[in-house]
């Protein structure tokens, strides 16, 4: 995939994502292919990253809510549910926008910063057994978190950690799926609370990257945390391709890189969260579950899956989409395609109870190449479609 990430800030000073475009287009294929670029800029990708910031923030109060309670020795039972049930909301949004990591979220290493798995769980005891550091994390909290902190140690998986119950089997945390009984330590409520308070950051950046602006309350925890927003409006340069300013010199090389992101998350599925626990064949692998504590693995991989039927389909009703394009060159590739991704979806979710079971399990096998069929159909078919 091509990497476009060496922003021309000054040339796109100024630019938001709410424009509509305004390029002069030299083809009917670039005028198909403008008409799938701007909803999947609006309606797709910061849609997505925006309903993310917003649960992250949902989440932030709830932890801060949370810490409030430990300090007053007062019961958090349903603050616990509740943030669960957030971290759920919040994740899901992140995991359906994996196809288009391609942007901010890898430029600015978004995605290791927030999505780094599995938890170093020997450095984060330490941490919370240092009272020198955890006084700082509680002093300074998501600044200190995101600054300070290797992303092993932050991030959705050591918020997964602390939020759902875990019990130790041969020396590893194994999760329940269940909330985390209501006996934080304060070390570890000021920990949790500090951990989201950078995660919606991140959020936040993401959808900032990608709009040019986000809400005046979204500014303000920004700027509470010392983040910088990056000036890359990505929206923007996609909207405006083949302009003078955008990265992009055609509207034909913003939906190359579209389902070139579906490809990548679509072969990461397959060989890596699937793959590397299916094959198990070093205690690495083994470990290698991306959501062990919340026990919402299978649920990751088909939203990564959704995030390709939202790339290539359009994430609202009546859209139009790369899928439109490829429909009318090859209207058999257009359906095989929609085919293999409702294939993949449901083969994943026939899986049961991955987090204990992908060593050799045939359901594991069965959905690796249903994920495989579609890669390969995008790789080897749709691409080069695009770029004939």
């Amino acid at each position: 995939m091509k990497k476009k990430w060496l922003w021309m800030a000054l040339a796109v000073m100024g630019m938001t994502a709410c424009q509509s475009g305004g390029t002069e287009v030299t083809s009917d294929k670039e005028a198909a292919l403008q008409q799938a670029v701007a909803p999947y800029v609006n309606h797709t990708v910061i849609a997505t990253y925006k309903a993310m910031a917003d649960a992250g923030i949902e989440l932030r109060d709830q932890t801060q809510q949370i810490l409030e309670r430990v300090e007053q020795e007062q019961d958090y039972t349903q603050l616990m549910k509740d943030a669960d049930a957030s971290w759920r909301k919040m994740r899901k949004y992140w995991e359906q926008s994996e196809a288009f990591l391609y942007g901010p979220a890898s430029a600015h290493n978004i995605d290791p910063h927030i999505d780094s798995w599995p938890l170093d769980f020997n450095a984060m005891n330490a941490l919370l057994n240092d009272a020198a550091r955890m006084a700082q994390i509680e002093e300074e909290g998501g600044a200190y978190v995101g600054d300070q902190l290797g992303y092993a140690l932050k991030g959705f998986h050591a918020a997964e950690y602390l939020l759902f119950e875990s019990v130790l089997v041969d020396g590893r945390a194994v999760g329940t799926g269940r909330p985390h009984e209501t006996n934080l330590t304060h070390a570890e409520a000021v920990y949790l609370h500090a951990i989201v308070e950078d995660l919606t950051q991140q959020a936040i950046l993401l959808e900032y990257c990608w709009a040019g602006e986000v809400s005046a309350d979204k500014m303000a925890i920004l700027e509470e945390g010392d983040v910088e927003p990056y000036e890359d409006h990505y929206g923007t340069q996609m909207l405006q391709a083949g302009k003078a300013g955008s990265i992009y010199v055609s509207y034909q090389e913003a939906a190359e890189d579209i389902i070139a992101g579906a490809i990548d998350i679509a072969g990461e599925v397959a060989d890596l969260k699937m793959g590397n626990p299916y094959i198990s064949s070093t205690p690495e692998e083994r470990d290698y579950i991306e959501s062990p504590y919340s026990c919402t693995s299978t649920i990751d991989f088909a939203d990564n899956i959704r995030s390709i039927q939202h790339a290539y389909c359009g994430a609202q009703t009546g859209n139009y989409s790369v899928s439109n394009y490829v429909y009318r060159q090859n209207s058999e590739l257009d359906a095989s395609v929609r085919k293999a991704i409702e294939e993949a979806i449901s083969a994943i979710e026939a899986i049961e109870d991955f987090e204990n079971t992908a060593q050799n399990n045939p359901q594991v096998k069965a959905a690796i190449d249903k994920v495989q069929v579609l890669e390969g159909l995008l790789d080897d078919e749709v691409l080069p479609l695009l770029s004939k």
